[in-house]
């Protein structure tokens, strides 16, 4: 597997992170425009809510290394389930670390290659969970709204003439179609390889200058296609079905933590419509191209929770749910990558990380 995320890069993420963070914040700052109020605000936080908001951040981790271990079971006979907890959680960290979230399968793939788990196994069992995430999002959100979920948000908001009811039926959309092509992909894997084929030959003889890069992604193709073979099985779809059942508990930090920041500042709400609100932000934030959505992300859940926080507390709320959101993963990601570099980065350039650890220093 080529490599596409080294140590250098991960510390230049983590370094734009900080910066767009602090830029973004500072706008959230400047948007609550009483600084008295901010600091006071701190002193009355509610920290046992603060501490729920832990809790939820440790299932990036657990949740989410419980979910690779369900799938990497169908490929690999005794996937190590400490190996996979990391990965789950080693995942998270390099995603909040990379734009677009570009860095979450290299660090999947290269933690279960230092559990000893091949790279192409792993790279299948990670395509799973991507897989799992998808269809988990593109049921779980029209099957909410089916039992009439959320529909107090048509009263709330106004951008361009939308109400945050329908911002969020909008972003829906866009995953109940990946979701759809997710599906059709795993039912019919061999049409859709052949299709695809089809296109790449075509646009070879189009454009004859990328012909080679072309054939790299037939190649690609191949191997995701026997991948994707290997789960099209009755036990495999078991495993897929469980998969999507524990996205939930693996998404949670991401989707409750705006309502744990609620309680934490005091601010009561409609759970079900600060569940449904914090699912658009989610759909929003996986396209960023910032690390981690920062600065994007302190800027848009001001915006969208603006109808249940009021303006001086945005700040403080803000600060909190971030911390719950991304903070806690990062940090604890960078106590276990240090310990890593410590131990020296061996096999990266099989993993998708480059071995590149000098330039880390």
């Amino acid at each position: 597997m080529a490599a596409t995320i080294t140590p250098r890069l991960l510390r230049r993420g983590f370094e734009l992170f900080v910066i767009t963070s602090v830029v973004g914040y500072a706008g959230v700052l400047l948007y609550g425009n009483d600084l008295p109020h901010f600091f006071s605000s701190l002193t009355r936080v509610h920290w046992g809510w603060v501490l729920v908001g832990l809790a939820l951040a440790s299932l990036d981790w657990f949740a989410g290394g419980l979910r690779l271990w369900v799938v990497a079971r169908q490929v690999h006979p005794k996937p190590p389930l400490r190996g996979m907890i990391l990965a789950g959680g080693m995942s998270a960290w390099g995603s909040y670390l990379t734009p677009f979230q570009s860095g979450a399968a290299p660090m999947m793939i290269y933690t279960q290659r230092r559990w000893g788990i091949p790279v192409p196994v792993a790279a299948t069992a990670t395509l799973m969970t991507f897989v799992a995430t998808v269809v988990f999002f593109a049921v779980a959100g029209p099957l909410a709204i089916t039992f009439g979920a959320g529909e107090s948000l048509g009263a709330k908001g106004n951008v361009l003439g939308l109400t945050l009811y329908d911002l969020f039926l909008g972003s829906l959309g866009l995953f109940a179609t990946i979701g759809v092509l997710m599906v059709v992909l795993m039912v019919f894997p061999d049409l859709v390889r052949d299709l695809i084929h089809r296109l790449i030959k075509w646009a070879g003889t189009k454009h004859r200058a990328i012909a080679g890069r072309l054939t790299r992604i037939e190649e690609g193709l191949d191997q995701a296609h026997a991948s994707v073979v290997k789960f099209n099985t009755p036990r495999g779809w078991l495993s897929i079905f469980w998969a999507v059942i524990i996205s939930g508990p693996s998404h949670a930090n991401k989707l409750l933590a705006g309502y744990v920041a609620l309680r934490a500042i005091g601010v009561e709400a409609a759970f079900v419509d600060v569940l449904l609100l914090q699912t658009f932000i989610t759909f929003l934030l996986y396209f960023a191209p910032t690390p981690g959505a920062s600065g994007i992300a302190e800027v848009l859940s001001a915006a969208v929770m603006s109808v249940y926080v009021p303006r001086e507390s945005v700040p403080v709320y803000t600060l909190v749910w971030r911390l719950g959101l991304t903070y806690w993963t990062i940090g604890f990601g960078a106590l276990v990558f240090s310990s890593w570099l410590r131990q020296g980065l061996k096999g990266m350039e099989d993993g998708g990380v480059s071995d590149d650890a000098g330039e880390a220093a």
